[in-house]
């Protein structure tokens, strides 16, 4: 296969509904599927950076007993919910968190899926880095965590992919900003003896979130590349 690394295409979707994010992710998903299955090689793909307005997804095996409340209930508070084909259980995006949806061939970057998350992981713990914060990985618990494995563990980001044909869709939420009381309706990937918290919680201030997209799409295509 042709080692010249495609362009990376970085698209700052702003705040926008999941269900239209979920839509275009799809339609660049499935065209890199679809050149993969006629044997070619896909000359290009994207990073989408993009805040949602609320929303709850739950992954392909998730229990919907995780969500605490009701389809109706998230409805009259003007929560969304969607069944996604993603990997992880529920999750809870808001405004203030930064969304990243990486499409990629892993196959023109020699990556499998394993190694592919850990560094997804490793871009965002090298973007709290620059904020002071210490982020770490938990064995068994995939994202990224502050105070593992001490009786404060919370989680700062969550993962979860989707690869077909080694493309991968789906990706990662970072809570910068966001307010925390939104996963008060799930227990957070599953767990309920583990906290969440945010960028700005751990140092006690709000953070230009469009700064933190622009820090995080350097290093994630910067470790990318240099595989």
């Amino acid at each position: 296969m042709d080692n010249i690394k495609p362009a990376i295409e970085v698209r700052n979707l702003g705040v926008m509904a999941y269900g239209e994010a979920w839509r275009l992710q799809h339609t660049l998903f499935d065209e890199m599927v679809l050149i993969k299955k006629r044997g070619g090689v896909p000359s290009r793909e994207y990073l989408l950076l993009v805040e949602h307005t609320p929303v709850v997804t739950l992954g392909k095996h998730a229990k919907e007993s995780n969500v605490l409340v009701s389809e109706s209930m998230l409805a009259a508070r003007g929560v969304d919910c969607y069944h996604v084909e993603r990997g992880g259980d529920v999750t809870y995006h808001g405004p203030g968190q930064l969304v990243a949806y990486p499409i990629l061939d892993l196959e023109r970057h020699h990556l499998g899926v394993k190694d592919y998350v850990g560094l997804i992981e490793e871009a965002v713990i090298q973007t709290i880095a620059l904020y002071g914060i210490r982020g770490e990985r938990v064995d068994g618990a995939s994202g990224v965590w502050i105070g593992a494995g001490t009786s404060d563990e919370r989680k700062i980001c969550a993962l979860g992919v989707k690869c077909s044909r080694f493309c991968t869709m789906h990706g990662l939420a970072l809570n910068v900003n966001t307010s925390l009381d939104g996963f008060s309706i799930i227990n957070p990937c599953g767990f309920v003896d583990r906290g969440v918290t945010s960028m700005a919680r751990e140092i006690g201030r709000d953070i230009d979130i469009e700064l933190v997209k622009t820090q995080f799409s350097d290093i994630f295509i910067r470790l990318i590349l240099s595989l």
